[in-house]
C-alpha cells in the first residue's frame, strides 16, 4: 500500500468518525460540513437530500421531535453511534467507497442499527462525502430516531 493510500483511509475515517460524533451532539451543522457541498444523503424509503443545508433540513425533522420528548418527560437525551466494520471496497486517488455498520444507542437502550454505503472524495486536504446510502436494518418499537 502507497503513502497516499494510507492517508486517505486515515482522513476518511476522521470523516466517519466527525460525521457521527456531530450527530451526536445534535450539530448538524458540522454534520453536514462532513459532505460536499453537493453531497446526498439518501435514506433507504425516502427522498435524497441534495446539499448541506437540505441534509440539516432532513436531520434536524429526525432529531428536534425526540429531543423535544425528551426535554418535557426530564429524561436525559442521549445519542451515540457505534461505527464497526470500515469495509473499504475502492480507493483511488479521486474517490474512496466504504462500508460499515452502525448501531445507535439512545436513553432507551438499542435504538436502531443498520448500514452506511459511502462515496467520498478529496476536497482540499478532507476527504468529503459525496454519497451516503444509510439502511436501517432494524429499530426498537419505541425508537426514539428510527422512522
Amino acid at each position: 500500500m502507497e503513502l497516499w493510500e494510507l492517508c486517505a483511509r486515515g482522513r476518511v475515517r476522521d470523516t466517519l468518525a466527525q460525521y457521527n460524533w456531530s450527530g451526536d451532539a445534535l450539530r448538524l451543522d458540522e454534520l453536514a460540513a462532513t459532505f460536499c457541498e453537493d453531497g446526498e444523503l439518501e435514506v433507504r424509503g425516502t427522498t435524497p437530500a441534495r446539499g448541506r443545508d437540505a441534509i440539516v433540513e432532513f436531520l434536524g425533522g429526525a432529531v428536534s421531535g425526540p429531543a423535544a420528548a425528551a426535554s418535557a418527560s426530564n429524561v436525559r437525551r442521549i445519542v451515540r453511534h457505534n461505527v464497526t466494520n470500515i469495509r473499504f471496497t475502492e480507493v483511488t486517488p479521486q474517490q474512496a467507497r466504504v462500508a460499515c455498520y452502525f448501531t445507535v444507542y439512545t436513553e432507551i437502550g438499542l435504538d436502531h442499527y443498520g448500514r452506511y454505503r459511502d462515496l467520498l472524495v478529496p476536497v482540499g486536504d478532507d476527504w468529503l462525502i459525496k454519497h451516503r446510502f444509510v439502511s436501517t436494518d432494524w429499530s426498537a418499537p419505541n425508537s426514539t430516531m428510527a422512522r
